[in-house]
């Protein structure tokens, strides 16, 4: 970007805008024609939304348009987690292997390959739904825990407003999702700190 502190702040507002924008109608034309019990225990709203008005032709161009939508969002995802994974390894909390850089692209590789390792591994064997799940709460809780620490990094009446609002919408979330993914996905980070305490008063005895 040539002017990155003029052109984030007002592209961020826009792009979350515009999503809302799209969500909202999305979820008004479902609920217009399904009716809020029938869409609560639809497996594929969007399918059967088109199906109930009268479009069933349309049914597998919305199927695609999901089987896209999800595999950008997957993209996005693996490539985060393994810049993440990148960091980790820097620190020493995962294997040092997996902070390599490929001397050409610049890219972390052999964290982008385990991550799409254990994606491809999830995708064909574990219940994607409850992947789903334990995904969503995961990323509600890093949103959280970063929203959290915005909370610390001033005083600013507006700032700090916008970090508890933040917060606490990432909470409110993560409660809303399946009991499963909210017990596995708590289980799981309570692992994570436990291995992370113990391993850090390991190093600080010895």
């Amino acid at each position: 970007m040539r002017d990155p502190k003029r052109t984030i702040p007002r592209a961020v507002p826009v792009a979350l805008g515009i999503a809302l924008l799209v969500y909202a109608a999305v979820a008004v034309a479902a609920l217009s024609v399904l009716g809020a019990d029938a869409l609560a225990g639809s497996s594929a709203p969007l399918a059967d939304a088109v199906r109930a008005a009268g479009r069933p032709g349309l049914a597998p161009v919305v199927r695609a348009g999901a089987a896209l939508a999800a595999l950008g969002s997957l993209l996005a995802l693996v490539l985060g987690v393994s810049r993440t994974t990148l960091a980790m390894a820097r620190d020493g909390h995962l294997p040092r292997a997996l902070a390599a850089v490929h001397p050409r692209h610049q890219v972390p590789h052999h964290a982008e390959l385990a991550v799409g390792a254990v994606v491809a591994v999830l995708a064909a064997t574990a219940d994607l739904r409850g992947a789903i799940g334990f995904s969503s709460f995961g990323v509600l809780a890093y949103y959280a825990i970063a929203n959290a620490s915005a909370w610390t990094l001033g005083s600013v009446v507006k700032g700090r407003a916008v970090a508890a609002a933040g917060l606490s919408g990432c909470v409110l979330l993560a409660c809303a999702l399946p009991a499963a993914s909210v017990v596995s996905g708590a289980a799981v980070l309570a692992l994570g700190a436990l291995a992370y305490g113990v391993r850090r008063g390991f190093r600080s005895g010895s």
